[in-house]
């Protein structure tokens, strides 16, 4: 009588098919590729301000008096003025690398996402060189123009580590770092989304329509991102709560500084800023602000959104079970 053959090993060839199958849906992608996706996404992120020329704003600190057409080429515009311009310009930048890594789903994601994010700091980093140097060759030498460049390099910086931040989340496998990330680049993508509008139309015809859906463009966006990231396991409930605190706070933060530091009289005066700050920030996070319809709104979005996907998977559920029991009968 014969004897039964022993089990061979599974060879790794063998094997390769199920590891090819578990990944099929990420793709081998060069550092070379990663880094040209963060380089056209950080030039996506300064596009809005390119198209204009990229003249810097007039100076109050000027060495010369200028007209507008005669400043020079800046690839940031630094001026207390835009501020906040200035941190949407830098955060969609990192903002559309990390959307882009999730669409394309690149094999060791997180030594793609710091590729990707070399490519970005290269745009933002020669961006910020060259934009300072001018304004440092054209400013009136003193220490008012030192503690001006200071803050704005402060300022630059932060928008930076911020673009980081968002490139990481929106990179990221997790659902709910995505979310997390969403929640933090929805006022800034409204704000860049405007910068369009203003700087392709002719000055005063932007529709009166535009500020409105801005106004509301967050809401919305935060609503989706909660919706598809839904409540499971229950920890997500606390994305919820950093993303509707994100729509309350951000939007105030960003009137605030537009206010205190668009204001000539107490520029410069540390304790008066302080105390304008604090002011607006009360009134606008407060009743009057208008930071109560968004977050319903967004909560009403995601609670209608996170409603219908598990209706969705319910009855999908049902549907496999169902057909399961009739394949046995």
């Amino acid at each position: 009588m014969s004897q039964p053959m022993p089990e061979q090993p599974q060879s790794a060839a063998s094997a390769a098919p199920s590891v090819r199958l578990a990944n099929r849906d990420e793709r081998l992608m060069s550092p070379w590729t990663l880094g040209l996706i963060g380089v056209l996404a950080g030039l996506l992120g300064l596009a809005p301000w390119l198209v204009t020329g990229a003249q810097l704003p007039l100076q109050n600190l000027w060495a010369k008096e200028v007209l507008p057409a005669q400043m020079p080429v800046s690839l940031l515009p630094l001026s207390q003025y835009e501020l906040t311009t200035l941190v949407a310009l830098m955060t969609v930048g990192g903002a559309a690398a990390g959307f882009s890594l999730r669409l394309c789903r690149p094999v060791r994601r997180r030594a793609a996402t710091w590729s990707a994010a070399a490519g970005v700091l290269a745009v933002q980093g020669a961006a910020t060189i060259q934009a300072f140097s001018v304004v440092r060759a054209g400013l009136a030498p003193g220490p008012a123009s030192d503690l001006y460049s200071a803050g704005l390099l402060a300022g630059v910086v932060a928008a930076v580590a911020a673009s980081l931040v968002a490139l990481f989340l929106l990179a990221s496998r997790s659902p709910g770092r995505v979310a997390l990330g969403v929640g933090l680049m929805a006022v800034p993508f409204a704000s860049w989304s405007v910068e369009w509008f203003v700087n392709l139309s002719e000055v005063g015809s932007v529709p009166a329509v535009v500020p409105t859906l801005a106004h509301w463009l967050p809401a919305v966006l935060v609503g989706t991102a909660l919706a598809w990231c839904g409540v499971r396991p229950t920890t997500r409930i606390l994305v919820w709560i950093v993303d509707l605190a994100l729509l309350w706070v951000v939007p105030a933060l960003f009137i605030s500084v537009n206010y205190v530091f668009g204001t000539r009289v107490y520029l410069g005066d540390f304790d008066e800023m302080a105390i304008m700050a604090r002011q607006i920030m009360a009134a606008t996070l407060g009743p009057a602000g208008g930071a109560g319809p968004l977050v319903a709104l967004a909560l009403a979005v995601a609670l209608a959104g996170a409603g219908t996907l598990e209706v969705r998977r319910r009855f999908k559920a049902g549907t496999a079970g169902y057909r399961t029991l009739s394949a046995g009968e």
